[in-house]
């Protein structure tokens, strides 16, 4: 596996790489990142991952200084993964100088749900997804459909900016006892570990519902709002949405899907099931 730390290197790696797929994460990698790299593969004839932590989609107060930064490790878990190129930038090399310019999703795109509680993220993820884009040139794209939001809003920003990118969802990849994996997940103490796959579970039971005919989206969504807090959760948000666009869906709409975001202890976690 070549790792390119500078622009100008990865340019020259891609221009004789045949099809590209890119894959982008921030490192810490977990099975999850693997098995997108895996899908990869059947995608493109090289494929191309990148491991940034990106200030611009951090919060003041957010965990950028104490994100985990693993990066011996992800290159061994790469490299045995068979990725032909890792692109590792510092920030000098992405921001040269302050970023003034910005991708701006729309309002009602960027600013429910996880934008709600996270301002300015989602702008943040779109400006230097479309600067990798741009250094990497890659046919294909894939992200992870744990992260359903932003899986939406860059989507849409190809399709408008009628990029020559295939955008691609990665199936959420989860512990045996229902967990999402993420990098997050180890922040948590033994016990919040033991309780997190409630998260899991109450979402189940929501697909469960809906499937077998119930359309009183507010009372299941105050339902597993109640039960997480009951069992010390504190939740942001639990929503049932339309697919396409996260908009309020009628009590007529298929294609839907339930998220929820909520903090066990001082960690985040982020989840959804498709309807």
């Amino acid at each position: 596996m070549q790792i390119h730390e500078a622009i100008a290197g990865l340019r020259a790696a891609r221009a004789g790489a045949g099809r590209v797929a890119l894959v982008p994460t921030m490192g810490n990698l977990h099975e999850g990142h693997i098995a997108l790299m895996t899908q990869a593969r059947s995608h493109a004839d090289q494929v191309i991952a990148t491991i940034f932590v990106n200030r611009l989609q951090f919060r003041p107060g957010e965990d950028f200084e104490k994100y985990p930064r693993t990066f011996a490790a992800d290159c061994e878990k790469l490299a045995a993964a068979g990725v032909e190129h890792l692109f590792a930038p510092d920030e000098a090399q992405m921001y040269p100088q302050p970023q003034t310019y910005h991708i701006e999703p729309p309002p009602e795109q960027a600013n429910i749900l996880d934008g709600e509680f996270r301002p300015g993220h989602f702008r943040g993820v779109a400006t230097v997804v479309m600067k990798l884009f741009q250094i990497a040139q890659p046919d294909v794209a894939l992200f992870g459909k744990k992260d359903c939001q932003q899986l939406m809003v860059i989507r849409n920003m190809a399709r408008e900016f009628n990029l020559p990118i295939e955008i691609v969802g990665g199936e959420t990849v989860r512990a045996a006892d229902g967990l999402a994996l993420s990098s997050r997940n180890g922040y948590l103490s033994a016990a919040e570990r033991a309780e997190a796959p409630r998260l899991f579970r109450v979402l189940t039971k929501v697909v469960e519902a809906v499937r077998a005919g119930s359309r009183d989206f507010p009372r299941l969504e105050q339902g597993v709002m109640l039960e997480l807090q009951a069992s010390g959760w504190a939740p942001d948000y639990v929503a049932l949405r339309k697919k396409l666009d996260l908009q309020l869906p009628s009590a007529h709409d298929s294609g839907l899907v339930v998220l929820a975001a909520a903090r066990l202890g001082s960690t985040r976690l982020i989840d959804n099931l498709e309807v």
